[in-house]
């Protein structure tokens, strides 16, 4: 299994950068995990976008899932998907259409992005749209989906991805999480947020410290652990240590283009 680092930055982007967006690649299967704010772009630089089989969506955050919507604006009019010539491009009976999985109460939350202005089954007409069931276990091409509900400020799925040779989990984005740790026990690779460089001072908790992402590791005897979803603005030697101190082995920090085998 093969993971790209497509972006990794947490609500607001790093300077040229992207939010939440990781592809998984497993025997010429890929799967996009979430499509925030500037992956679309980054896609692109790595694989051809009628190339990818399948979209999941963790969780209804925009810096998780708002590049759906250039992505659709890319399946619906690009000159390749036309069913007559254009320029170079010959015409299609067939035009790419990937599956989208996203948590339930997607379709509606589309709908009302999009249709803000005035196209609000844009996304469910150049994606295949399907809510998924958090409480089953879902097959993707080569890969065997299973999730987990973890604590942030709306429904969001950590998701455990595992091959024949594999499992790779992401942990999207939580606050402090027993039920995570369990969920990722054992994994080869523990892809898992570290957005605060504190604790939120109140209120409700809904990311993790670098710190507290490198105990959720070491608790869940991950063999390799990843941390994510940090800006720019934290210095990533800073954020790393701060990780190891507390999984008690080195720690690696996501990074655009970035390659992990798993």
């Amino acid at each position: 299994m093969e993971i790209t680092v497509l972006g990794k930055s947490p609500s607001w982007q790093d300077a040229g950068g992207a939010c939440s967006g990781y592809l998984v690649e497993e025997q010429g299967y890929r799967l996009l995990v979430d499509c925030g704010n500037g992956v679309f772009a980054k896609l692109r630089k790595v694989v051809d976008y009628i190339d990818v089989d399948a979209v999941l969506i963790t969780h209804l955050h925009a810096d998780h899932f708002l590049d759906l919507v250039p992505y659709s604006y890319a399946l619906t009019y690009a000159p390749r998907q036309q069913p007559v010539p254009v320029d170079r491009w010959p015409g299609t009976a067939h035009p790419a259409r990937p599956v989208l999985h996203a948590p339930p109460g997607a379709r509606a939350t589309f709908r009302r992005v999009v249709g803000a202005w005035g196209n609000e089954d844009l996304v469910e007409n150049a994606f295949r749209l399907t809510e998924y069931d958090p409480a089953s276990t879902l097959e993707v091409g080569p890969l065997t989906l299973t999730f987990q509900l973890v604590p942030h400020f709306v429904p969001t799925y950590a998701v455990a991805l595992a091959s024949d040779r594999a499992r790779f989990v992401f942990g999207a984005d939580s606050s402090p999480s027993d039920e995570l740790c369990e969920f990722a026990r054992d994994a080869d690779l523990l892809l898992i947020e570290a957005t605060l460089p504190r604790p939120e001072r109140g209120g409700v908790r809904g990311h993790l410290t670098p710190g507290e992402a490198g105990d959720h590791g070491r608790r869940a005897g991950a063999k390799r652990l990843v941390i994510t979803h940090l800006s720019d603005e934290l210095d990533a030697h800073w954020a790393a240590s701060e990780a190891e101190a507390t999984y008690g082995g080195p720690v690696e920090v996501a990074r655009e283009g970035a390659v992990f085998d798993v």
